[in-house]
């Protein structure tokens, strides 16, 4: 089994920066693909972000690209999330999850195991 925490999130105001980490515990996170997903009360979790097992392929949505950057350290068994020019429309519950290999699009059956979600909110 594979435990996953998040950490890093709180209140910003837009144009801000914050960076999420992921704590894996219980597995090897190298063999995992990992992934962020972010979810607003009404909508549907929305893929953010991928990452191969070693770090040399990477995914981003479209609406994300050029400001969040997804990385890993697996020595440290963490995954990270930074996050730029954050907008209201970033506001979400933001997931770390493993999955066996990259696929994109990103969907979340997928992913085997999940965090338990971190809480950002971008004001305007």
């Amino acid at each position: 089994q594979l435990q996953l925490v998040e950490s890093g999130g709180g209140s910003v105001q837009a144009g801000g920066s914050l960076r999420l980490s992921c704590a894996a515990s219980g597995n090897t996170v190298s063999r995992y693909a990992m992934g962020w997903f972010r979810q607003v009360p009404g909508k549907e979790r929305e893929g953010v972000a991928v990452i191969s097992t070693d770090g040399g392929h990477t995914y981003s949505a479209d609406s994300v690209k050029g400001r969040f950057t997804i990385s890993r350290d697996n020595t440290k068994n963490t995954l990270s999330l930074q996050m730029n020019s954050l907008r209201p429309e970033d506001t979400g519950v933001y997931y770390c999850a493993a999955a066996s290999r990259v696929m994109w699009p990103m969907r979340q059956y997928d992913y085997y195991y999940w965090g338990q979600g971190t809480q950002v909110t971008v004001s305007s």
